[in-house]
């Protein structure tokens, strides 16, 4: 009973400070200009870096007009809300992923994409591969695991 009471006296806590919380991963992308990612959620924060447009971002929590995202590399920032694109990118992780024409690693090679590279989330994940589209329209399939932000 008190390990309840103190648990429900801490998420009242959290909720009265306007944090909530996502209750899966939820990634967004950047805007389609850039964000200045801060170290606070206020303008006055010091500015860690610049985001750029279509960067996925993991949304950790949202504290009014701010979010606590975490980026491919584990890095966590501020960043504000407005500034965030609903729309699902995944950065390639791997030296160089090979995007196939179906969920098949003997499916034909579409094309290929370095490290850090952008891609659309083109369908909603399913497995271990990821249908996505490239910036220049080709889309085929991805493993999972050779990229952020699913």
């Amino acid at each position: 009973m008190r390990l309840l009471r103190t648990l429900s006296l801490a998420i009242g806590s959290w909720c009265a400070l306007g944090l909530t919380t996502p209750h899966a991963a939820d990634f967004h992308s950047v805007a389609p200009r850039y964000a200045i990612m801060y170290d606070a959620p206020t303008k006055k924060g010091r500015k860690l870096h610049i985001a750029l447009a279509n960067t996925p971002v993991e949304v950790l929590f949202t504290s009014g007009d701010w979010v606590r995202v975490r980026n491919s590399t584990g890095d966590l920032s501020w960043m504000s809300s407005d500034s965030l694109h609903p729309r699902r990118t995944l950065v390639v992780e791997v030296d160089e992923a090979t995007v196939r024409a179906s969920e098949n690693e003997s499916a034909p090679v579409v094309f290929t994409a370095e490290r850090w590279v952008v891609l659309d989330l083109a369908e909603p994940i399913r497995s271990g591969w990821i249908k996505v589209r490239h910036r220049d329209g080709e889309t085929g399939f991805i493993k999972a695991s050779e990229v952020w932000g699913d």
